[in-house]
Formats: structure tokens, sequence, C-alpha cells
């Protein structure tokens, strides 16, 4: 949900007169946090942010914000008074969740933090103008560049920029970046917190507070490439692709610039096409090129091509643009999912960002050793719940790993959704998703959220029907799904016929459900097979099974290894006979926080561990993982008979 536009806003939010009064006192006291001496400035370290990224796709120009950074945490009490201070400020590095590793209900509930960064700018030409991009802030923020605000914004998991205003930069000098973050969430975020009926906490996943990825400089040499989207078509496997580039520029200099983009594809060059931008103003370039006998994207070749762009103002290279992308095609026939032209039974894990060290701010290394789990057990698809780390996607098109791509529209109620501003919001994050991530040849499915009412009302099949319309608007190559909680009780339901996909999430012998509909396990098989009759046009899925284990026992007592186990082998035994089914997800890989009191349905929990990973949150392989491997290697998968 954006208040200051997600890709290089040229000035501050517009805000409501209520939220413009808060801002200016927030400037105000950021102002003299800013100016402030004593313990802060002492600890203050200024560093010039490095020339390289943490993930390769995207624009020249980009600067890691590394190095030292200060931090400063409120408490949920604290007015404008206490920030005058220029006590309690400690050094951190980002990415950083302030909250990592405290397990407590307070923690949990959010709060307000400031992060604060010292800095030289990489270059001091005038001539140049500066973007400043997160990757992922959790939850509201709001920004200042050298005691001015320069913007704002709302939501977690997907990137944002703010343009830092020429005036306010000193060049050559020190400069002082200061975001304020508040983790604070309501019914109407994404995903919604607050109490449950019984007065337990909500929220999806344990609630951290802070810069969660990396934070990124951005130098723009007047014309920026905006946008970039690359859209291979197949209309068959042994067809030649037709790809579609297009590309928005935008104009940050003082006079008006006539440009050319030039790319490749492969072995190709081409012209994109030639604009006069203005200044403040955008163009939009597009071509469609053919590739007579392209090397196809498969998790068992995941070749990709050089699709790299440059913007040339006569013989000056403003800016290149650095992407990697693959040739598949993916498409719904017939009630099943088909890539390449050829019917598939995918077999998958979730995963999630956490960490026992460094909670959702985790490093690549340990984006790898998930991958590297994924690989090991056979696994050719991942989902989450929210778009996953930049440099995670990018992997999974190195690796050949499917992406069953979904906004963190989870959980929320229907009072809620049934508000048109939420539903306007919830579309926003699947734009924003597909805008961001739909270069990725491995993403299969655009999801549009997961577990909302099981009977859904008039305004959430508006918000389905919406939010699929706008997706293929956006991206006419790929199908939209949507995870549904599994119960007897839920019947056919219209509102689904919109999809191209539907989850199924299976806790069958695991969770009672409402009455106890889903306490017997033996009901699965039927329930999928209504499941098929109701949707015969839609490829269902399998988008969540899975049981808490965290001990040894034997396998009649449930949070045992062996029930895990034996549960395991029931549930991909029941998906073996349904050969309709385009794949089933295990939920979920690894283990993770969840919420203050989680039990998961385990008799003996380990609160806030979500104890259905197949891999301990210290990292030790469960008996199950080996199930797992073993059932997933052995399922044929791929090329299967239509």
């Amino acid at each position: 949900m954006l208040t200051a536009g997600r890709r290089n806003v040229g000035a501050p939010a517009v805000l409501g007169p209520f939220r413009m009064r808060r801002v200016i006192l927030l400037a105000t006291v950021a102002a003299l946090v800013l100016a402030g001496t004593g313990t802060a400035a002492a600890q203050s370290v200024v560093s010039t942010p490095s020339a390289r990224t943490l993930y390769r796709n995207g624009p020249s120009g980009r600067y890691l914000m590394d190095g030292v950074w200060l931090r400063k945490l409120t408490s949920r009490r604290s007015g404008p008074e206490r920030e005058k201070s220029t006590a309690g400020w400690t050094p951190v590095t980002v990415p950083n969740a302030w909250n990592a590793g405290d397990d407590s209900a307070r923690s949990f509930a959010g709060g307000v933090g400031w992060y604060r960064k010292d800095f030289r700018f990489p270059q001091a030409a005038r001539a140049s103008s500066w973007i400043v991009r997160f990757e992922s802030v959790n939850y509201t923020s709001q920004v200042w560049l050298n005691g001015r605000p320069i913007g704002s914004h709302r939501g977690a998991y997907l990137p944002f920029e703010l343009r830092l205003p020429a005036r306010l930069i000193r060049r050559g000098r020190v400069n002082r970046l200061v975001i304020r973050v508040d983790s604070r969430r309501t019914l109407d975020d994404f995903p919604p917190s607050g109490l449950s009926s019984i007065g337990t906490p909500t929220g999806g996943w344990w609630n951290y507070g802070g810069l969660l990825r990396e934070v990124y400089l951005r130098r723009v040499d007047d014309v920026d490439l905006n946008s970039v989207q690359v859209r291979p078509q197949l209309a068959c496997r042994t067809c030649a692709a037709r790809v579609r580039y297009r590309v928005a520029l935008r104009d940050f200099g003082r006079r008006a610039r006539r440009v050319t983009v030039e790319a490749r594809f492969g072995d190709q060059t081409f012209t994109v096409g030639s604009a006069r931008v203005a200044p403040g103003r955008a163009r939009t370039l597009t071509r469609t090129i053919t590739v007579a006998h392209p090397q196809l994207w498969s998790p068992a070749s995941p070749f990709l091509y050089d699709a790299s762009l440059a913007v040339r103002a006569g013989s000056t290279v403003l800016q290149t643009y650095t992407l990697r992308t693959g040739v598949r095609s993916i498409k719904v026939v017939g009630g099943r999912v088909l890539l390449n032209g050829e019917p598939v039974a995918l077999r998958g894990v979730a995963l999630h960002e956490d960490s026992r060290q460094f909670g959702f701010a985790v490093p690549n290394a340990v984006h790898d050793q998930q991958l590297a789990w994924v690989k090991e057990l056979g696994a050719t698809l991942i989902r989450s719940h929210y778009p996953l780390a930049p440099y995670t996607q990018e992997r999974a098109d190195e690796l050949g790993i499917l992406q069953w791509s979904e906004v963190p529209v989870y959980g929320v109620r229907s009072a809620e959704l049934d508000k048109r501003g939420v539903r306007a919001a919830a579309i926003r994050q699947v734009a924003e998703n597909i805008a961001d991530n739909g270069n990725h040849p491995s993403v299969l499915v655009w999801s549009i959220g997961n577990e909302l009412n099981s009977h859904p009302d008039a305004q959430q099949a508006r918000y389905i029907r919406d939010a699929v319309r706008r997706a293929h608007r956006l991206d006419p190559t790929r199908p939209v799904g949507l995870a549904i909680a599994g119960y007897r009780s839920t019947g056919c339901q219209p509102a689904y016929g919109a999809l191209d996909v539907l989850g199924l999430n299976d806790y069958f012998g695991w969770y009672p459900g409402p009455g106890g509909q889903i306490a017997d396990r033996t009901f699965l098989s039927g329930w999928l097979d209504a499941q098929r009759a109701c949707y015969p046009r839609q490829a269902l899925m399998v988008t969540e099974f899975g049981a808490e284990a965290n001990r040894v026992g034997p396998a009649e007592e449930r949070g045992t290894y062996a029930f895990q186990e034996d549960f395991v082998a029931f549930h991909l035994g029941v998906y073996a006979t349904k050969p309709w089914l385009s794949g089933a997800i295990y939920f979920a890989l690894q283990e993770f926080r969840v919420r203050p009191g989680w039990d998961g349905g385990d008799p003996h929990p380990q609160p806030p561990l979500h104890q259905k990973g197949l891999v301990s949150f210290d990292g030790v392989r469960k008996p199950a993982f080996f199930d797992v491997e073993r059932s997933f290697k052995a399922t044929p998968q791929f090329d299967l008979p239509g």
C-alpha cells in the first residue's frame, strides 16, 4: 500500500491534513535528532556506499548502503519530547530486524524504531540525480534527508524508491538519511494484525520490525530506465518465440534529452526505440522481436538469455540495465498447468525468511542454504506468503526452481475486504509484484492471496475478479491463482470461477477444522475429487500440507517425528492417485517463528515456533525430510501424459 509511489518518486507523498501535521511534527523531531551531539555524534560513522549489489538484475548506478548504521528504538508510549535525546543510538548493519531473538508478546506487537545513515555520495557531479531504494521495510516508514522529509511508504516485502531532492543534497560533504519505522500493523494491513475472538494475537507470522532487506543509492544521469518488462511468448514448444520489450523512461535532468534505447536478447541486438523526453516527464517505448529457435527454460534446463539494455544520448551511455530471463510458456488447459506445452505434477516446499540469529533480515548465505535443501529434496516449486528476496528469485531462475508468487493478502477479514480502499490496496500489491518480479522466468503463478473467508461474499468475489483482471492485463503470459483453506463444508464457490489456478491448503488429519470436519484424514481423497468436480476448468494444486514435529515418539502421538513421517506418506500417497493434480507443496521447508502462544495443533508445542518444517530452526533435517526426498524424486513431475 503506497503513499509515495513505488518507483522513482519525484516529490514527497501527498498527505491529508491530519497526517501532514503528524509529518511536520516528526520532521521537527527528526531535525532535533539529526542536530544532536554527544553520544549519537560520538557513535556516528561516515562511509561511502559501495559500488556493489546483493543481486544482479537491475539498472547501473546502484550503490549498496553498507557499513555502519545507527538504530534507536522507542517505547510505544514515547512522545516527541523523548526523541529529542541524543542517547540510545546503537551501531548496526542493514538489513536489520531490531527484534530478532525477542520472542515476547511486546516484540510481536511491534513498535517504533529510527535508523540513521551518515554518508558521502559516491560521486559529487551536479548533473547526477539520486534515488534511495528500500528493498523491504516493515511496515510504515517516513524518510528524511538532512533534516527535511522526502516521502513515506506503507507496506513490506516489496521495494519502494524515493528521489532525493537536489536542493537537499550536500555534495562532497556528509549527508544524513533518517528513517522512522513503525512495525505496528492493523486489521487492514497485509498481513493484518490484531486479536482473535479469544484475545490471542494474530498476524500470520512473526512481526519483525526494521529495514528487513538492503538499501541502495541509485545514480541517474538525466534519463532513468524507470521500469523494464521483457515478456517472452511461446505459442508451442517448437514455435518461434515473440519477446516483447516495454521500457519506461523518465527524465530527471533540467533539459529535454533525445535518447535511444538499445537492447539485446541472446545474440540479437536491436533498437527498442528513440524518444525525446522532457524534464520531469516520462515516455514508454515498446518493441517485439522474434526468436526463431529458442532454447527453452525449464527446471531440467534453466537456460537464461542476456536481455540487457542501454540508454544512449548520442554517443553517451546514460544508463545500462542488466537482465537475464528465459523463454518458456505457462498455460492452463483442460484443468492442467502446462509448462512448455506439457502437463506437470510439481512437488515443492514453502519457504519463510527467518533465522534464529537474524530474524527476517537474513543474509544471502541463509537463502543459499534453503535453496540447497530445496534441490536436495528434488523439489521443483517454492512458495511463500509474500514475494521472496530478489536474490532468492534470481537464484530460482538459475537453479530451475519454479515459484508460486504470492502477495501477503493473507487472512484478511471479510469486514476489511468489504472496504473499497482495502481491496484497491490489495490489487496494488498484486500489480507491484508483477512489475517488480515479472521478468523472472521461474514465476509460475501470480497468487492474489491466501486463506480469505472460505465462503466468499460479494466483495471478496469482486476482489478476486478485479485482481485477476488486473494481473492478466499486466501479464497475459501467466495464470493467476488463490490459495484457500480446505474444508469439506465449503462446497463449490462461484467466486473462484475467475481464477486460473486454485491452491488447496490440506490439513486433513492434523487440524480438526470447523466442527471437526477435517480431523479424519480418510476424507481427503473424496474431498480432492469433489474439488475437481467443482472446478473442472481450473488447475488444482495442493499449496499446503504438513504436521508439527519436535520430538521422538510413536507414530500415533501427534507432534512426533514418526507421526510427521506417517502424515507425509499418507498425503503424498493420496496425491499420487490424482493424475489431474498439477502440484503439491509441503508447508514448510524450515521452522520459523509465528506468534506468542502458537501451538500449531501440537499437544507439546514450543512457541512461538512453527514446527511443521522438514528442517529445524537450527538447520537439522528431520526424518520426514528424507521421506519427502524419496517421494519427490520418485514422482514424475514433467512431460506427463495429457
